[in-house]
């Protein structure tokens, strides 16, 4: 808070300054703005890094990559002829007179003009699916077009996709009603249904459509759309998570930390031509449907029966504004699954339930071991959501005591899927399992250093302890599971690394002081001041944790941790702290580690997973989509196929959970007359927490391993007090 503070005292200072200081610029709001933007960075950002020639022609390129991503629009000509600027863009930032925004968004709007020609041109007739024709969809491979003709030839390929894209996404939603009717035993809707020749004509149509309005809200677009590219070239040269928010990102961002934007429940990013799902958000409608997942590609979206429309080629702006909707209505997601095959999801918008967010335990036990293992999941870091004595380390340590009640063997700490949150968490809760000692080390950009210590001498569980993680878990999970690591006080089991997002931002709102002349409408910055460091000297940055046992990654393929995005901190090292390791019993990681692997290659359903992440991994290299219809179709059955035929995740009836009500009971606030209703909620819930635990393959193996340390600790235990 103190750094935050001081770094809020020196913007206003700065920006007082600058208007002291006078212009005549006509930019005068670009000028403040960038030397705002530049000094902040110069000054707190982690990385020493200056905004010179150097910065300026990394900038260049990512400046290139915002403004067309997907090399669509621009030539080699109009690279060439922006490459003057390859060496200015940090002047321009001083100045204000940011004249490569001003030459990016008349060549852009040139552009616009011209592919709305091609698009007028080739809708007028139908496109032949008879053509053995491929269109490269990752635009790192793909060149810029050489000229109009091949910039043509391109939106040819495009347009053409999209037609296909529509054409598949009707011939699922006809599918998806008819096994509806099926399963509700309804008789065929009286509609007539819409022959291939049809639905195809309909693609067409809709897809022309599409593209009209993208291109009239291309148009629109002003300078502010093109500065907003410009600042941020700049700013993630730093690295990837300091940007500059305008007005509008500024919103969004306040969207998504309230968490009360109706809705489904999920994060979504451009990636190339698509959109992708990378978070879901716990407590969305997603979360409580389960069947959109991370890496899936939404192709096309309807709202409930209503002709589906296309997503390719839309702007995550754009496609978040068809996805979100009133709480109650129903939105069905077309959706390609890192298989290839595809999915129509119906999802019904509501506003996340913040109480499907907060930690709940059960009693797990399997019919093949002996003991009673008990499960926490904790799907965030949360604090003060509303409930200023409400915090996961305070639920964490009710569900332990509930556990203990029940006289549980063991523990199992499930961090999967936890992005973080509270760092002040990271710290109480990792002092639940040990004596006391430190938990994290925080270096500023000034090299200065700060320690948290659990510094509470009371251990709430004892007893053997398997922490679960996954490449998704992030920042506080990968702090506390460090910790656990650091300390030997529990084994941890997962991926073979998690996330690697080991920094720290604060967001710094520029309308202030001087700023506030301008109005409301200036946005915010969003900083990287920090770096953590576990208490062995090691970053978690970058590379994460590795796991004492690796268990199989069905999204090992994908390019989803920190190290992927570029210009990601560093990796390095700082000098370990003295900590007290735990000493009330030994893991023996190593006899562990062997029995795990051993089991794990007699599991079928862990190598299924296996399989599938190696089929994945093989699709995924394949970034070409195929325009001929007869291949797209053969394409689409054999996605479909293989789909079914990898199964690790069947209900297994040998595992029981129990115990699991008073959880679920103490989330809810039940208002007069709603009793019933609450019930049969509670029942629903109980059963879907059930079933979904039943059939995790990880969570099985992590009761082995609970059950091997449960015996370990016993000899280890005895050996000591001999």
């Amino acid at each position: 808070m103190f750094m935050k503070r001081s770094l809020l005292i020196s913007l206003l200072l700065l920006s007082s300054l600058i208007f002291a200081q006078g212009s005549s610029s006509p930019h005068e709001k670009e000028r403040v703005i960038g030397n705002v933007i530049k000094n902040t960075l110069e000054t707190y950002h982690y990385r020493k890094l200056k905004v010179n020639d150097d910065v300026s022609v990394k900038a260049f390129d990512k400046f290139l990559e915002k403004i067309d991503y997907n090399k669509q629009f621009l030539t080699k000509a109009d690279i060439d002829s922006l490459s003057k600027y390859r060496k200015k863009m940090d002047d321009q930032m001083v100045s204000g007179n940011v004249q490569i925004a001003d030459a990016a968004a008349n060549i852009l709007k040139k552009r616009v003009a011209q592919i709305e020609g091609y698009r007028d041109e080739f809708y007028k007739t139908q496109f032949n699916f008879s053509a053995d024709e491929v269109l490269e969809m990752d635009p790192k491979k793909r060149k810029w077009a050489k000229n109009d003709k091949e910039l043509k030839d391109l939106w040819r390929k495009l347009f053409k996709n999209s037609v296909l894209g529509n054409y598949l996404a009707l011939r699922d939603t006809d599918k998806d009603d008819k096994k509806k009717d099926e399963k509700a035993k309804k008789p065929k809707k009286e509609e007539k249904k819409l022959t291939d020749v049809e639905m195809l004509a309909k693609a067409h149509k809709s897809s022309s459509e599409k593209y009209d309005k993208i291109f009239s809200r291309l148009k629109k677009q002003d300078r502010e759309d093109t500065l907003e590219s410009f600042y941020n070239s700049l700013s993630e040269v730093f690295d990837p998570h300091t940007s500059y928010l305008p007005p509008k990102r500024k919103e969004d961002f306040d969207i998504d930390i309230s968490g009360q934007l109706e809705g489904i429940g999920a994060v979504l990013q451009e990636d190339g031509s698509h959109i992708k799902v990378v978070k879901i958000v716990p407590g969305g409608a997603a979360w409580r449907q389960k069947g959109l997942e991370v890496e899936d590609v939404i192709m096309a979206v309807s709202e409930g029966e209503a002709d589906p429309v296309s997503l390719l080629d839309m702007s995550v702006d754009d496609a978040v504004r068809y996805i979100r909707g009133k709480k109650g209505t129903e939105v069905r997601l077309s959706v390609k699954k890192a298989d290839g095959s595809r999915q129509t999801i119906p999802i019904v918008r509501d506003v996340v339930q913040i109480d499907a967010s907060y930690a709940r335990s059960s009693v797990i036990q399997h019919d093949s071991l002996k003991g009673k293992v008990g499960y926490i999941k904790v799907p965030k870091f949360y604090r003060d959501f509303g409930d200023v004595e409400r915090n996961c380390t305070n639920d964490v340590r009710e569900e332990l005591k509930r556990l203990k009640a029940q006289n549980v063997d063991s523990i199992i700490l499930d961090l999967r899927d936890n992005g973080g949150g509270a760092l002040e968490d990271a710290r109480q809760m990792s002092g639940l399992f040990i004596e006391k000692g430190p938990i994290v080390q925080i270096r500023d950009h000034t090299n200065d250093l700060s320690i948290l210590e659990d510094t509470d001498r009371s251990v709430e569980w004892e007893g053997p302890l398997v922490v679960l993680v996954n490449r998704f878990s992030a920042s506080a999970s990968e702090i506390l599971a460090g910790a656990m690591q650091d300390y030997g006080r529990a084994v941890v089991v997962g991926s073979k690394q998690t996330h690697g997002k080991g920094t720290v931002q604060v967001l710094l709102n520029l309308n202030q002081g001087a700023m506030s002349m301008f109005g409301p409408q200036i946005g915010a910055l969003k900083v990287t001041i920090q770096k953590f460091y576990r208490i062995n000297g090691e970053s978690t940055q970058f590379k994460g944790i590795y796991p004492d046992i690796v268990v199989p990654d069905v999204w090992s393929y994908t390019k989803s941790r920190e190290q992927d995005l570029e210009n990601a901190l560093e990796y390095d090292t700082i000098k370990p702290l003295q900590y007290k390791k735990w000493n009330r019993f030994n893991l023996d990681l190593e006899n562990l580690v062997e029995s795990s692997e051993k089991r794990m290659k007699k599991n079928s359903r862990l190598q299924a997973m296996l399989d599938y992440a190696k089929v994945l991994e093989k699709r995924n290299k394949d970034t070409t989509a195929r325009l001929k219809m007869d291949k797209v179709l053969a394409e689409e059955k054999s996605n479909s196929a293989l789909n079914k035929k990898f199964k690790y995740d069947e209900v297994n009836k040998l595992i029981s959970v129990s115990n699991y009500e008073a959880s679920l009971k103490s989330h809810q606030n039940i208002k007069p007359g709603d009793e019933k209703q609450w019930r049969e909620d509670l029942k629903i819930r109980g059963q879907e927490w059930v079933e979904e635990l039943q059939k995790d393959a990880i969570l099985e193996e992590a009761l082995y391993i609970a059950e091997d340390l449960m015996g370990v600790a016993r000899k280890s235990a005895l050996s000591m007090r001999e």
